[in-house]
């Protein structure tokens, strides 16, 4: 059984340009378009990973890093972003990430982020 990542992007030309490239690399996924739609996904099955867009309406991908880490403190989360790594650092946020994609990426640096993380 192939391991379950949840996508979570409220643009759905790249969620599902994600769950392309993952489906490549043997990966079901599945797509949230906002942080509560993740957050139920996430009750309703295990997942592997957690890869989220940064800047959506309700909920930041900060945001939902921070509920995630609460309920599932194992749970791999990756944030995808157009800005730095370093420009998100800067609001005093606790809990980092345990991976970055800066857009835009490329085959190689989702095969990279999952041999890594999985």
């Amino acid at each position: 059984m192939a391991k379950q990542i949840l996508i979570v992007d409220d643009n759905p030309n790249m969620s599902s340009l994600l769950a392309d490239m993952l489906e490549v690399f043997d990966y079901d996924s599945i797509k949230a378009e906002d942080g509560e739609k993740a957050l139920s996904e996430l009750d309703k099955a295990p997942f592997s990973l957690v890869i989220t867009d940064m800047r959506m309406p309700n909920m930041t991908g900060l945001e939902l890093l921070d509920k995630i880490k609460e309920k599932y403190p194992k749970l791999p989360v990756v944030l995808i972003s157009g800005y730095s790594i370093e420009s998100l650092n800067n609001n005093g946020q606790a809990i980092r990430p345990d991976g970055f994609l800066a857009k835009p990426f490329m085959m190689s640096d989702i095969e990279k982020l999952l041999n890594s993380l999985l």
